[in-house]
């Protein structure tokens, strides 16, 4: 997506992951889940 403002030109585009990201990405968010589950064990009881 370009965008053309004045003398300025404003371009977007999406960000390539590698798989080392991606993989890295998954296993913080398993954590993160994790780490709620057991939080919200404590706060049950």
């Amino acid at each position: 997506m370009t965008l053309n403002l004045l003398f300025f030109t404003i371009t977007i585009s999406k960000r390539e992951t590698t798989i080392e990201e991606e993989i890295h990405d998954q296993m913080v968010e398993k954590r993160y889940e994790e780490s709620k589950e057991k939080a919200a064990q404590f706060i049950r009881y």
